[in-house]
Order: structure tokens, then sequence, then C-alpha cells
């Protein structure tokens, strides 16, 4: 995909943060969107604001909750039967919640791992037929393209359970692409980026940024060949050199972040 004009991207986990300002981008460079998340209310307002500056474009709203994979098949199938293809759908569905291993709600630990993971591997469930199916109608590769997080490069103190489903996201992509050669199968890892899921954090966060500067990352990442985009740069880096550095001097640094 060399440009945005006149393509059909579906994007889960629209409705605020990253992926409301990814909507608003790729609709100004000509995409027709198909938009979900949980809140209907949030998509039917982001929906009105895209139809009045782009008026001669189609978006539509299926609110879905990606742990509910009925949800998904039904949105699935109302748009296959709505549109003509698919051309990228961008999953960015996910939810948050830091606390310590002793802090730790478990009942909300299980349900960030469904949403998260879980929800994760409805949404590949779903678009593996409805991807290859629009790419049978013309000769470049659909995308689907998943977002992990740089939280998922290496475990840190108080990120858990979110640090891990993001890390199993990561490693469940590696696996698809490989698989799948026959879509354009894209990772997402953000740093740090001003959202409702980030104003949790009780630190103060480096490299942040806004999440107009991360769709924009992202718009111009879709339409390079890189597999993973990552941004803000300094702070991917800095997260994979720290994986990589020696047991004993890893422990330390993390142990010296706990408060």
């Amino acid at each position: 995909m060399d440009n945005y004009d006149n393509k059909y991207i579906w994007i889960i986990g629209a409705s605020s943060g990253i992926g409301k300002a990814l909507a608003k981008n790729l609709a100004k460079q000509g995409a027709n969107l198909a938009l979900s998340a949980r809140s209907k209310s949030d998509l039917e307002n982001l929906k009105k604001e895209l139809d009045e500056d782009t008026p001669t474009r189609e978006h539509l709203i299926h609110p879905l909750d990606v742990s509910d994979l009925a949800s998904l098949n039904q949105a699935a199938k109302t748009i296959k039967s709505t549109w003509p293809r698919v051309d990228s759908l961008i999953h960015l569905a996910a939810i948050y919640n830091p606390s310590s291993f002793e802090e730790m709600d478990i009942e909300a630990a299980h349900k960030l791992i469904n949403i998260n993971f879980g929800g994760t591997l409805n949404v590949i469930h779903i678009a593996l037929p409805l991807l290859k199916d629009g790419a049978m109608l013309r000769e470049e590769k659909s995308q689907l393209v998943i977002c992990g997080s740089v939280a998922g490069y290496c475990g840190l103190p108080n990120g858990q359970p979110y640090s891990a489903s993001k890390a199993a996201i990561i490693n469940l992509v590696e696996s698809l692409r490989a698989e799948e050669s026959d879509l354009d199968i894209r990772l997402i890892s953000p740093g740090f980026v001003r959202t409702p899921l980030t104003d949790k954090n009780p630190f103060p966060m480096p490299f942040i940024i806004e999440p107009e500067e991360a769709a924009e990352r992202i718009a111009t990442g879709l339409l390079s060949s890189r597999y993973e985009i990552q941004f803000p740069r300094r702070l991917t880096w800095l997260m994979k050199i720290l994986k990589r550095l020696p047991a004993p001097l890893f422990f330390a640094i993390t142990k010296r972040m706990v408060n």
C-alpha cells in the first residue's frame, strides 16, 4: 500500500487515544474507515466529526468487545457485506491497570489478559479470512496491523500483567508473520503516548508524545516496508538495550525502578 486514498481500513480501538487520532489522520488522507470500540457514543461522535471533514468517504461504526468473538464476527460480516474489500485492519484496543503483585486485583488481571491477549487472538481469527478475500480482489497484500508496546520488550516493575500481555502479543505477531506470507503483517510498538491509559501512571514518563504525533508515525510507517513501527525511537532503543544487558545488571537497574 503506497497511499490511503479510497482505501478501506478497519480500526479496532478507535474511540480515544491513538486510535481516534489515527482515524482522523487516515480520513484526511482519503481512507474509508470502519470504526470499532466498546463505546458506541464515542464512535458516533467520531463518525460525525469525520463525516463533516470528509463527506465524500464512507465511514462506518461497529461497536464491539474484542473479548467477545461473536461481536467481532458480526462486525466482520457486516463490513464484508457493505464494503467491496478490506485493505487494512488495525487493532489497537487494550486496557491497562498498573499495579504491583502485592496489590494486584486478580480478577482485574485475568480480565486484562483476556482483553489484551485473548482479544488479539479473536481479532486475528476473524481478520485472516476477511483480509485474504480482499487481497484476492487486487494485486497488493492486505495489511494486518497489531499494537504491541515497548512495555512488552522486558519485564518491568508495576507493569504486570499489561507488560506480559504485550510480550505475548509481540511473540504472537512474529509467529503470524512467519506463517502468513500472503498478508502484510505489521507490529506497532508505542512508548509513552498521552492517552487515558497513560494518565493512570503515577510517575514521570520519559519522551512522552501526543496521540497526533503517534498517529502520524503509524500512518507514515504503514506506507513503508518496516515490520515494526516503534516510537519514540529514543525510548524504544533504550528499552531494547536494557533487555540485552547481562541479567545481574538488568535486575540491578529494574529493582531501582520499583519506587
